[in-house]
């Protein structure tokens, strides 16, 4: 079984209040802003990442070549909303013979209809994030963002590659987001 899962941004808000970065950096003033940005950026981009969440809403699609026979599939990115069933396609075919489970790591099992299949392709598309603005993303991966965007900030042009690494505040809060995967 090979995976692929690709993001699509769902707006063009920002998934961190700059202002607040910038006070958490102790920066005052504009001069840093567009260097500062791109730090939280590329810091949003190692939370989603490491804890295979999407922190604003997106589209998810995952393509699933020659799927193992299961009662169910966890969904690689989370949150989802549990009344937001995803799109599911075998082969390029609509399908809906299954039950859907959102949540921070959602879920699909495959009804009867399914196993007597014996798709090649499954095409899978839904919504995940924790809403439309930064204000929605919880506090604790809000502030993971600043930890991590700080750890950059300080640490630019490091000498050796050890010097820049995850901040451990991101790694805890991440992992608690992640979850275990069986």
């Amino acid at each position: 079984m090979r995976m692929l899962v690709h993001r699509t941004a769902g707006g063009i808000a920002l998934p961190f209040d700059l202002e607040a970065v910038k006070d958490h950096l102790r920066v005052t003033g504009p001069d840093n802003d567009e260097a500062i940005q791109r730090m939280a950026w590329t810091a949003a981009g190692e939370i989603e990442h490491f804890a295979q969440i999407a922190l604003l809403t997106q589209t998810i699609r995952v393509t699933i070549f020659a799927p193992h026979r299961a009662c169910g599939l966890t969904l690689p990115i989370g949150p989802a909303d549990d009344g937001d069933v995803p799109t599911v396609t075998l082969d390029g075919e609509a399908f809906t013979a299954f039950d859907f489970v959102g949540g921070n790591r959602p879920y699909i099992r495959w009804l009867a209809d399914y196993h007597g299949l014996t798709p090649s392709r499954i095409t899978i598309e839904y919504q995940a994030g924790f809403g439309a603005a930064a204000s929605d993303i919880p506090t604790d991966l809000a502030q993971a963002l600043m930890d991590q965007a700080a750890l950059h900030y300080d640490g630019r042009s490091p000498m050796d590659a050890k010097s820049l690494t995850t901040s451990p505040h991101m790694a805890r809060i991440g992992a608690r987001y992640r979850g275990v995967q069986v």
